[in-house]
């Protein structure tokens, strides 16, 4: 049905798309809250928002190294231009939703998870 170049790419990107579909998914719930007290909320919160980024930008870059056979600067890179991008994008699409904000002290935070995998890819390949 495919061969095997369009296969890879396939196998490559939907988990970047499935990663950005979740996020889609999760910015769309009104209130997403916990039920823990509001501090240990705001912090869990917080960390959901660095770890969902990083792994995010950890997929785009393993498929930007594969499937378009990028250097490994030039695929974090463009990981992290696409991370961030789609963080300023979400955080638009919070404005639309009932009960939610869009941040930019979100996207901050983000940008956080963002860059500590980015640092952690570019140190293990690195090597």
């Amino acid at each position: 049905m495919f061969d095997k170049k369009t296969k890879n790419i396939i196998i490559l990107w939907f988990p970047v798309f499935i990663c950005c579909a979740i996020i889609y998914y999760l910015s769309a719930i009104p209130n997403l809250r916990s039920d823990l007290p509001n501090q240990w909320d705001f912090i869990l919160r917080k960390i959901a928002h660095m770890a969902e980024y990083g792994i995010l930008t950890a997929f785009i870059f393993r498929a930007y190294l594969k499937s378009n056979g990028f250097t490994v600067k030039k695929s974090i890179s463009f990981a992290i231009i696409f991370a961030l991008t789609y963080a300023f994008t979400d955080e638009y699409h919070q404005t639309f939703v009932f009960g939610r904000q869009g941040s930019l002290n979100d996207v901050f935070i983000d940008s956080l998870g963002i860059f500590f995998i980015a640092f952690l890819i570019y140190k293990k390949v690195k090597k």
